[in-house]
């Protein structure tokens, strides 16, 4: 928003400015990764790598079934919603409402800043009432509440009832964004984790995160917007089954859990 209205002139923008943020973006990943490498281990972690013979492949993971199909169908509503809401959004906007591309930006500039302050507070909340419990909350207000959101968000009004809104969506989108990498990370042990994590999420993100804004596009050139709003909210609903039925991940954590009781 900042170059779009203070900076550069929007021939600018369209012709080289567009390019900043992923300078700026990569610059920063190169300070995280100075950062992560200073980072000290968890116990469980120098133990594992210290004492443990097991081997993180894909033969390992398969013993983790229950694991890989809650990650999969957690991701698979969480993050079809997350790139609704985030991603796609700001096209929504110009699209399906009818606000330029300026107001559109403000729009989602202002909401995804109070969004990125939600985060914390969020994660904060599920120490004390549980991540199975913020999951479910996501998942039946996801399953109620996208499709008459998105139907009100389509219709022309004003740039305040907008952001109330969408502010409205990202709320809800919360209860899944601000806890969903601890509650994959406590489903597995420490030998496992990152690939049981990392694979079955960015499979699984590909294939519905990253197909959402094509899906929401190609509906509307059938001249059926509406069905993707059904389309996200029943990929919610699926999230939400499977969070009614699994167990309080913060009671059986293996965040702090080793491999050496299988090497003894």
């Amino acid at each position: 928003m900042l170059l779009q209205h203070c900076l550069l002139s929007s021939d600018e923008l369209h012709n080289w400015g567009w390019r900043i943020p992923f300078v700026v973006g990569g610059l920063l990943a190169v300070v995280a990764v100075g950062l992560r490498g200073k980072m000290a281990e968890t116990t469980a972690f120098v133990e594992n790598h210290t004492f443990s013979s097991t081997h993180a492949n894909l033969r390992e993971l398969m013993k983790y079934p229950r694991q890989i199909v809650t990650v999969v169908a957690l991701t698979a509503g969480g993050t079809v919603s997350y790139y609704t809401f985030t991603v796609y959004m700001q096209k929504f906007l110009v699209n399906t409402t009818g606000f330029s591309k300026d107001d559109a930006t403000v729009i989602c500039t202002i909401a995804l800043f109070v969004f990125m302050l939600l985060q914390p507070l969020f994660g904060w909340l599920s120490d004390f009432v549980g991540r199975r419990l913020m999951l479910i909350a996501f998942g039946v207000s996801a399953t109620l509440f996208t499709v008459p959101i998105m139907g009100l968000l389509s219709q022309p009004q004003s740039m305040l009832s907008a952001l109330v809104w969408y502010l409205c969506a990202l709320l809800i989108v919360s209860g899944y964004s601000s806890v969903n990498a601890i509650v994959k990370a406590e489903l597995f042990p420490v030998h496992i984790r990152a690939l049981g994590v990392g694979f079955p999420y960015a499979v699984t993100v590909a294939l519905f995160g990253g197909t959402a804004e094509y899906l929401a596009l190609w509906m509307k050139t059938m001249g059926h917007p509406e069905w993707f709003a059904y389309y996200v909210s029943g990929s919610a609903a699926l999230s939400l089954m499977v969070s009614v039925f699994m167990k309080e991940t913060i009671l059986n954590s293996e965040l702090n859990q080793t491999t050496l009781h299988q090497d003894q």
